[in-house]
C-alpha cells in the first residue's frame, strides 16, 4: 500500500487516503484530530515550479473540495457564503495562474483557499456529500489516476445526476458563483448555464473531463461500481445502478 497522490492544494486536515494495488480499494485510512498540524508554515512559491498538469490537478482538488461541502443542506447557512466566496476567489486567482504560473498574490490566494477548504472550517453546519471523491478514487484505484483528475472526469455527470434533487442550490452556485443571469429563465435553464460555465472552466484549465482518457474501458466498470462507497450526505443517496450509470456518461 501506499499514500495517495498528492497535488498542489495545501489543504489542511487529519486525513490521509492510502491505496491497496492489489485489493485495487482507495480509502480514507486515518482521520483523525491527533495527526490535524498544531500548525503549518505554507511558502507558496515551492509551487512555482510544478507542472501545468499537476497545477490544473490541484487546483480542481480545492474546488471539489468546496462543492463537495456546499452541496448539501438548503437552509440559510454562513458555511455557503463563505464557500462561494473561496470558489470566485480560486476560479478568478486559478485564471491567472495557469498563464503566469509566478503570479504571487494568485498563487497566494490558491494556498490560502485550499487551507480553507479543508480544515472543517465550512463544513460547519452541513451534512457534506462526498460522493465525487468516492467516485474518483474508486476510478483511481483502478487506473491509479491522479486524484484531482480522476474528480474532474465524473464531476459532470454526477452534477447532472443529483442536480434534480437539489435543485434549488445549484441555482444559487449558478447565480453567485458563475453569474448566470436568472431573469426570463426556468430554475432549470439557470442550473444548466451554471453547469455549463463550470465545464467551460474546467476545459480551460486542462483538465481531464471524461474516463476514457484516464484509461477507464466499459468493461472496468462493475470493479469500479463494487469498490465505490456509497455516502449518504448529499441530495441524493445513489444505488449500486445509479453509480453505474453515472460512471458511463463519464466515459
Amino acid at each position: 500500500m501506499c499514500p495517495d497522490n498528492v497535488g498542489t492544494g495545501s489543504e489542511m486536515n487529519g486525513g490521509a487516503v492510502i491505496t491497496n494495488h492489489e485489493q485495487k480499494l482507495k480509502i480514507v485510512h486515518v482521520f483523525d484530530e491527533r495527526i490535524y498540524p498544531k500548525f503549518s508554515i505554507l511558502n507558496l512559491v515551492y509551487t512555482y515550479t510544478l507542472p501545468q498538469y499537476q497545477m490544473a490537478t490541484g487546483i480542481y482538488d480545492i474546488m471539489n473540495h468546496t462543492t463537495e461541502q456546499y452541496f448539501s443542506g438548503e437552509d440559510d447557512n454562513t458555511s455557503d457564503y463563505l464557500m462561494e466566496g473561496l470558489l470566485r476567489s480560486l476560479i478568478h486567482s486559478s485564471r491567472i495562474a495557469v498563464k503566469n504560473p509566478t503570479d504571487y498574490e494568485a498563487r497566494s490566494n490558491i494556498m490560502w483557499i485550499a487551507t480553507w477548504a479543508l480544515n472543517t472550517l465550512v463544513a460547519k453546519g452541513k451534512s457534506t456529500d462526498w460522493m465525487v471523491h468516492m467516485l474518483g478514487q474508486a476510478v483511481a484505484a483502478q487506473t491509479d489516476a491522479t486524484h484531482g483528475m480522476t474528480l474532474a472526469a465524473v464531476s459532470m455527470a454526477y452534477y447532472r445526476f443529483i442536480c434534480p434533487f437539489g435543485l434549488a442550490k445549484f441555482k444559487r452556485f449558478a447565480v453567485n458563483v458563475w453569474d448566470v443571469e436568472p431573469e426570463g429563465k426556468s430554475d432549470e435553464q439557470i442550473v444548466a448555464e451554471g453547469l455549463k460555465k463550470m465545464e467551460v472552466y474546467m476545459n480551460e484549465l486542462g483538465l481531464t473531463m471524461n474516463l476514457k482518457e484516464l484509461g477507464v474501458t466499459e468493461e472496468m466498470l462493475p470493479g469500479i461500481v463494487e469498490s465505490t462507497l456509497i455516502m449518504d450526505g448529499g441530495y441524493k443517496v445513489p444505488d449500486k445502478d445509479e453509480i453505474r450509470e453515472i460512471l458511463k456518461n463519464s466515459l
